[in-house]
């Protein structure tokens, strides 16, 4: 008899211990919103806001991606920036192109490449793609951008899977260089780890994913269990970080859900809102 309740007891526990696991999970599958302010923009009567999509993977969200681009959409964004992974290797284009082709007839929008973008092995097809509907793509180059009489300057590298990291360090080196001082200066770029190269530049702001927020999240700390090119418990992969160069760098926790093989858990995937000021 003893020991039959102590199965009972067992069963009991062990069913709401999987409960509780799919509740998180299914917690964690709806997408978020990360809101930030920075004081970038010299001109004090000036803002702009920026929308930044990364690490979507090409994966669904609604009905002609509705759940997403409505997210966006109520924040009445001047910009949209992705620091890559809008396409998957594995998964097909359709839900990336329809999020893009509804987003440039309303934003202007600005996109560097992934890691996944080369995994698929078409990234110049890709790219050639979102040209052909308006996207700025920008690789190793920076463009001024005026919004709301603030002259703003996206600068932006391709992922260093593509190529050598002394070519990557000539993109950026490039982008940098072609930017001007006097103008609020943003980089995209995929890869968070690769701060020591970052900061020997004095980017206002640095747009980087990559990192899932390490897919696995503790509770109530910003820890990640593990992120790709940082290994367990890494240091850049969610929010806000400011460079020994004066650089703000922030992380998003990006898009991706069903692209990945492990699920997300106290891990919502999201869009950052960013007032620029």
């Amino acid at each position: 008899m003893k020991n039959k309740k102590h199965l009972v007891r067992d069963i009991i526990i062990f069913s709401i211990a999987i409960i509780a696991y799919i509740a998180a999970w299914i917690i964690s599958w709806i997408p978020v919103k990360e809101r930030f302010t920075l004081d970038i923009i010299e001109d004090n009567e000036a803002s702009v806001r920026a929308v930044v999509i990364s690490d979507l993977h090409s994966c669904y969200y609604g009905k002609n991606q509705k759940t997403l681009l409505n997210m966006i959409d109520e924040e009445e964004p001047d910009i949209i920036l992705m620091p890559g992974d809008i396409f998957d290797d594995k998964l097909k284009d359709d839900n990336t192109k329809m999020t893009l082709e509804y987003l440039v007839k309303k934003y202007p929008c600005y996109y560097v490449t992934g890691n996944h973008e080369y995994w698929s092995g078409r990234p110049d097809e890709m790219k050639a793609y979102l040209r052909g509907i308006g996207v700025h793509v920008l690789e190793g180059e920076c463009e001024s951008v005026e919004i709301n009489g603030c002259t703003l300057d996206i600068c932006g590298i391709n992922d260093p899977d593509g190529m050598p990291m002394s070519k990557w360090r000539e993109e950026l080196d490039n982008a940098y260089n072609s930017s001007d001082a006097s103008h609020p200066r943003i980089l995209l770029s995929h890869r968070p780890e690769l701060v020591s190269e970052y900061e020997n530049y004095d980017f206002d702001l640095i747009l980087v994913g990559h990192a899932h927020s390490g897919q696995f999240r503790i509770p109530f700390i910003n820890r990640g269990v593990f992120a790709p090119n940082q290994g367990f418990f890494a240091k850049y992969v969610n929010g806000e970080y400011k460079l020994n160069s004066g650089s703000i760098m922030i992380v998003s926790r990006g898009l991706g859900r069903e692209s990945t093989p492990l699920p997300r858990y106290f891990n919502n995937p999201e869009i950052l809102v960013l007032d620029l000021k």
